[in-house]
C-alpha cells in the first residue's frame, strides 16, 4: 500500500488503523457486542432488543455486525472505505446473511429505502458525520419503534460539535486534508436526537476502567 498522505476523507479511513501491514490477517473474534473498545466493558447487544434486521454505520473489521449475523439478524453494513470494506467481506464471506456496502452512509441512507430494525454506529459513521445531516435519514430508515444507538469516546471537556481529528496520516498534513468528528456531551446529544423526531433518548458515559477517557453510548428510538 503507498505511504502517500490521503486527500479525501475515504482514502484516510483507507489507511487508517486497523489495518496491519500487507500480510494475511486472522479475522477478528466476535465473541460479544462491543461499544466501547475495552474487553468486557459495557453493555451489549442487548440494547439493542431482538431486531430481525440491522444498519451498521461504519462497521471498520465487522465484528459486532458478525455477531448480530451468528445470532441470526439481517445485517448490512456500510463503510466508504474501499479497504475496510473489502478486509471485512474477507472475513466474514462465510455469513450469508450479512453485507458489506461501500458507500458514503449518506448517500446509501438517501438511495436505499429499506426500513431497519436498528441503526447502530460504534465508534463509527455517526461519530464523523454532521448529526443534522445524518439523524433526519436514519429517522426515515427506522421502523417504527425502531433503535438507534451509537458510541464515541468520551468528549474532552470543552471540546464539542465538529472537531478537527489529528493522527498519523494527519499530522502536518490538514492543509491537504481535514477530517472531522463530532462529539457532545449526553446533554447535547440528546437535544439533537429530540430536535430530529427521535425519543426515549438514553445517554451516558461508560467509565474506562484505567481512568483514561470513557465512551459515550446513546440510544434512541424512532416515532411510532
Amino acid at each position: 500500500m503507498s505511504s502517500a498522505a490521503p486527500t479525501t476523507p475515504a482514502e484516510y479511513w483507507d489507511k487508517y488503523r486497523p489495518h496491519r501491514g500487507e500480510e494475511p490477517q486472522q479475522r477478528p473474534a466476535a465473541e460479544r457486542f462491543d461499544w466501547t473498545g475495552l474487553p468486557d466493558s459495557g453493555p451489549g447487544a442487548e440494547i439493542l432488543g431482538t431486531p430481525k434486521t440491522a444498519l451498521d454505520l461504519g462497521p471498520a473489521e465487522g465484528e459486532n455486525a458478525a455477531f448480530l449475523a451468528h445470532s441470526g439478524v439481517e445485517v448490512t453494513a456500510v463503510d466508504f472505505s474501499t479497504v475496510q470494506a473489502d478486509r471485512a467481506r474477507g472475513f466474514w464471506s462465510d455469513l450469508e446473511n450479512l453485507e458489506f456496502v461501500c458507500a458514503d452512509a449518506l448517500d446509501f441512507l438517501d438511495q436505499d429505502v429499506r426500513l431497519w430494525d436498528v441503526v447502530y454506529s460504534t465508534w463509527g459513521a455517526v461519530w464523523f458525520t454532521d448529526p443534522d445531516e445524518l439523524f433526519p435519514r436514519i429517522a426515515r430508515r427506522l421502523a417504527p419503534g425502531g433503535t438507534f444507538a451509537f458510541s464515541h469516546r468520551e468528549p474532552i471537556v470543552g471540546q464539542y460539535g465538529a472537531q478537527e481529528m489529528g493522527g498519523k496520516w494527519l499530522e502536518g498534513r490538514q492543509t491537504e486534508l481535514t477530517v472531522l468528528r463530532w462529539q457532545h456531551t449526553p446533554e447535547q446529544w440528546t437535544d439533537l436526537l429530540k430536535r430530529h423526531g427521535f425519543a426515549d433518548v438514553s445517554a451516558e458515559v461508560i467509565p474506562a476502567p484505567d481512568g483514561a477517557l470513557g465512551t459515550l453510548l446513546v440510544t434512541a428510538r424512532a416515532a411510532v
